[in-house]
């Protein structure tokens, strides 16, 4: 039955539907999963065995009825514990702050309804860090989750949970979000796929900004495939969305299933940007992981050259806006209640409250000119391929790497900007697993791709895994727990 959990969501799903196997399974596979793996790896942090049992046999019953059976959605029965930074009713969801450590909302999250409404059945919560803020996942309730290819190895964040319980088999699909890398960077830890799609691809609610382009929300799983399938649930339009765009197209959850073609690469003109054209520093181990990356791209029939768009005040553009996003989000629960914050997130308030309307106009005609310039870079190539992030997994006890290949990191935002600078750009960036440092530790790829062009990314992954099958290495972990 454990084999079970390694399965794809998409796999799952159609086994469920063909009557190969019953949700009940498939639930009690992951929750004994969960009991063997999680108490090392510490990814889920609320655990709701005895409802998501109810569920499934509820989803059995819906399938061995007749007049049912043709309306059960495409994640019909597929376990999924979500982000707990994502509302859950009536289950717990602490955003990894001591001050919510009861918090049990009583409506789901946008996120989580569409995904629930599609029949994935709810089993827990993974693991946050505090308010989401930083890629290492501890917070003061739970304490930290470990990366499962090295448990003395921080598995990143801030959806460091939702992928090291996929790289353990705990769940075949997962909820997150990406403000700065927070789909990316752990799922380049874990050896997972990440998904930051465009703005407003998967609308978002509720949201007390949701004009910003910055803050998404999207699918993490163990495939290109099944991201594909994730996106094909979350994505569409819903009214208290303002930005939020229409649905991409059937093509989402086609991708990587049986029957169809493989995305033909030949053509493609693709930038290779290894140090994002001489803006982020990289570990000399990360560099080495991924330089096999272009030749796998040229193999498939692409042109590939060195390139990168102009990313100048990419970086004033994030901070700025960051900063400013935490002080209107959180500056009166934190000045109220210190206690309940992080010390970085503590400062990043601090910032946001002197951001002045002089800076947020710069910041905003910086962004205007960054996208332009980025727009126009794609009418050059359809893709570009650089490091999700700067490091390997760094060892669990640090807050953050205070150097990278010798040079500082002032803050423990630094060492995250070959994800962040992304995010500034607007534009759809996925992380796929590119390979290994000699030690064995996960180095993710990052296929970013023009604006909207979510299916160009997800496209190029998957080609690209198909390939390289990075992504069926399975942790230690797990092997140690069976």
């Amino acid at each position: 039955m454990s084999e079970l959990c390694w399965a794809g969501a998409g796999e799952l799903a159609r086994m469920m539907r063909a009557g190969e196997v019953s949700a009940r399974e498939v639930v009690t596979a992951h929750l004994r999963q969960i009991e063997q793996v999680n108490p090392k790896v510490n990814a889920v942090v609320t655990l709701v065995a005895d409802r998501a049992l109810e569920e499934a046999e509820e989803a059995d019953r819906r399938w061995a009825s007749r007049s049912e059976r043709d309306r059960l959605g495409p994640l019909h029965g597929l376990p999924i514990a979500h982000k707990d930074t994502h509302d859950t009713a009536g289950i717990r969801t602490t955003y990894g702050s001591p001050l919510l450590s009861d918090n049990v909302p009583v409506t789901d999250e946008l996120v989580v309804e569409r995904l629930r409404g599609a029949g994935a059945i709810t089993i827990g919560k993974t693991n946050v860090p505090v308010f989401a803020a930083g890629s290492h996942t501890v917070n003061p309730i739970f304490g930290a989750t470990r990366n499962p290819y090295n448990l003395d190895r921080s598995a990143g964040g801030s959806s460091g949970g939702a992928a090291a319980a996929l790289a353990s088999g705990m769940h075949p699909l997962a909820d997150g979000s990406d403000f700065g890398g927070s789909l990316r960077n752990p799922a380049s830890f874990c050896n997972v796929v990440g998904l930051r799609p465009s703005p407003g691809r998967v609308a978002t609610w509720p949201d007390l900004l949701p004009w910003s382009p910055l803050a998404v929300q999207g699918p993490m799983g163990r495939t290109v495939a099944d991201v594909a399938l994730g996106l094909s649930v979350l994505a569409g339009p819903d009214p208290r969305a303002p930005m939020s765009l229409e649905h991409p197209g059937a093509k989402l959850a086609q991708l990587g299933q049986p029957g169809q073609p493989a995305p033909d690469l030949a053509g493609l003109r693709v930038a290779w940007a290894p140090d994002l054209g001489g803006r982020v520093v990289v570990d000399p181990e990360v560099t080495a992981a991924l330089a096999p990356a272009a030749e796998v791209f040229a193999g498939l029939g692409a042109r590939v050259e060195p390139a990168c768009p102009d990313l100048t005040g990419a970086d004033d553009v994030f901070r700025t806006l960051r900063a400013w996003r935490f002080a209107m989000t959180y500056g009166a629960l934190a000045e109220a209640q210190p206690e309940g914050f992080s010390p970085q997130l503590l400062d990043n308030i601090d910032e946001g409250r002197r951001v002045s309307g002089a800076d947020l106009a710069r910041a905003e005609a910086a962004h205007t000119a960054l996208y332009h310039r980025v727009r126009e870079f794609f009418t050059a190539y359809d893709l570009l391929l650089a490091p999700v992030s700067q490091v390997p997994a760094f060892p669990i006890e640090w807050r953050y790497p205070t150097e990278v290949a010798g040079q500082p990191m002032q803050s423990y935002l630094d060492w995250m900007a070959s994800a962040y600078l992304i995010s500034a750009t607007g534009c759809p960036a996925l992380s796929v697993p590119g390979g290994f440092t000699p030690d064995g530790l996960p180095v993710g790829l990052q296929i970013v791709g023009p604006h909207r062009d979510d299916l160009a990314v997800l496209r190029a992954g998957h080609a690209f895994e198909q390939v390289t099958r990075h992504g069926t290495v399975r942790p230690p972990v797990v092997a140690a727990a069976t």
